[in-house]
């Protein structure tokens, strides 16, 4: 076998399929974008015969651009927007809704009720989770009493449930695999990470008939084939994860303490505590990292909403920029006397808040407050927000006898690294080293190596962590009084945003 692995990529605003040569290097890539629906403020829904049609046809074209045909790959690894719903008919394929996705805030009512209910502390004890309408079991419970005749054909076993991944498998095998994995399956409000299996309590809570579900497996894992008409030839899928968790495998982050963080739509910093399953008492979440042969690695993770997004809403919605490129110059230029602060509570604010009413606001205007003072706001939010999470895992690590917070070093990927001028605020602000890595298809990478590995193409997890290279460190250099104040400035700019 020449050892190259297919990569598809199904994020929240394009899919992308990468191929990967034995020595790990990009040599096909196809991405395409897909249309972005908001039927409703705070709702959020996607198309997945377009996100099938995305994939597909990026698929072709990275087989197109590497001079490879389907033969030549040995295996394909599946990462996803987590949480992201999709109901379709076990029979056709055919969706019964749009996909509901991870951003979309229509259940918050369903979650406050919930927690009235004094039913929070249930769900977080088996699943890690908070009752937040980011997760899929709320959107499941949505769909089945919204569409018509949904809940009568999924108690009868008509329909299918699966977050973006399970999709995408289905199709690709021609509806011979309903499967998951184990790191999708854990954030869907439903799937106990202790025990590992779907849990009936919270079937039951959230009325959600077991019979839609998926069968969960391993990250590396038999998934099933792909149906021959599609690409030529049969292809196994080998490997599936979540996006931030297949980009914590990129990262080669396989020891308890290290982290990993990814800026790309929003924010996302997992942090390895091994075998630990460690609670939370600030409110970040507990997490499977990933399982493989069967032992399951826990992390804590911080979810911040808007990242990359507020990046994009200057460009889209005020049109200050013309590209996100743009950003870091723009903000250099931003008068130092003014210290303006955007909150992009834009769908509510995520870890360690989780406020879903909260909404955007930016404070510190004056008259000449301008495009590189809105600049500098929207990338140092990002910055604020990965510290607050970084303080909130460092109470809940250091409990359980974790690390001291000076040995944190964070390793970072998503879109938003390639800006020199965010990543060495950010190192300012958390007063802590930043690494960069060489490749920055992390996210890519984690599944192509589940994948890759277990086809016996790709080195094992110590090989694998070994050929993890930096690209640059950046060290902290803003003096302790400027960074107190800049970070006090925060502070209050979101106690004043929340509720």
């Amino acid at each position: 076998m020449a050892g190259y692995v297919l990569a598809i990529d199904q994020g929240t605003t394009s899919s992308r399929a990468i191929i990967f040569d034995a020595d790990q290097k990009v040599v096909g890539v196809g991405q395409k974008e897909f249309t972005q629906h908001y039927p409703k403020s705070g709702w959020v829904e996607h198309d997945p015969e377009e996100i099938w049609d995305t994939v597909v046809t990026t698929v072709k074209a990275a087989l197109d651009k590497a001079k490879l045909s389907a033969s030549d790959i040995s295996a394909i690894g599946i990462t996803n927007q987590r949480e992201t719903v999709v109901l379709w008919d076990r029979k056709t394929g055919e969706p019964v809704h749009r996909a509901i996705v991870w951003q979309d805030r229509r259940t918050a009512g369903h979650c406050e009720k919930l927690k009235q209910a004094d039913l929070e502390a249930t769900f977080t004890k088996k699943t890690g989770l908070l009752l937040d309408p980011y997760f899929s079991g709320t959107k499941i419970a949505w769909l089945l009493d919204n569409v018509k005749g949904a809940r009568k054909r999924a108690e009868k076993g008509e329909l299918c449930f699966g977050t973006i991944d399970t999709f995408l498998i289905w199709r690709l095998t021609g509806g011979k695999s309903f499967v998951t994995d184990a790191t999708n399956a854990s954030r869907t409000l439903l799937y106990n990470i202790a025990k590992n299996k779907w849990d009936e309590d919270l079937m039951m809570i959230l009325d959600v008939p077991a019979q839609i579900l998926p069968e969960v497996l391993d990250c590396a894992a038999d998934f099933g084939v792909t149906d021959k008409d599609l690409f030529g030839a049969e292809i196994p899928i080998l490997g599936v994860a979540g996006d931030q968790q297949a980009a914590t495998i990129g990262q080669a982050c396989f020891e308890p303490g290290m982290m990993k963080s990814t800026y790309g739509t929003g924010c996302f910093a997992i942090l390895n505590t091994g075998a630990d399953m460690v609670p939370s008492k600030n409110r970040l979440l507990t997490t499977i990292a990933y399982r493989l042969d069967g032992k399951t690695t826990y992390a804590l993770e911080g979810s911040i909403f808007i990242a990359g997004a507020a990046v994009q809403w200057l460009r889209d919605g005020l049109g200050i920029i013309k590209s996100a490129s743009e950003t870091g110059a723009l903000a250099e230029k931003a008068d130092p006397t003014q210290e303006v602060y955007l909150v992009p509570a834009f769908t509510g604010l995520g870890a360690p808040h989780w406020d879903p009413q909260a909404r955007g606001a930016v404070y510190g205007m004056t008259r000449n407050t301008g495009p590189a003072e809105f600049a500098r706001a929207a990338l140092e939010a990002v910055c604020y927000q990965t510290r607050d999470l970084l303080d909130a895992m460092h109470k809940d690590w250091k409990k359980k006898g974790g690390k001291g917070e000076k040995e944190t070093v964070l390793r970072v990927d998503g879109g938003m690294v390639a800006s020199d001028w965010t990543m060495q605020r950010l190192a300012d602000l958390l007063d802590a080293p930043v690494d960069r890595p060489v490749i920055l298809e992390t996210t890519a990478l984690g599944v192509a190596w589940l994948a890759g590995s277990r086809a016996g193409v790709w080195p094992d997890r110590s090989g694998f962590a070994a050929t993890w290279k930096r690209d640059r460190s950046f060290e902290p250099s803003m003096d302790e009084k400027t960074r107190k104040a800049k970070l006090k400035g925060w502070h209050r700019a979101v106690e004043r945003t929340l509720g």
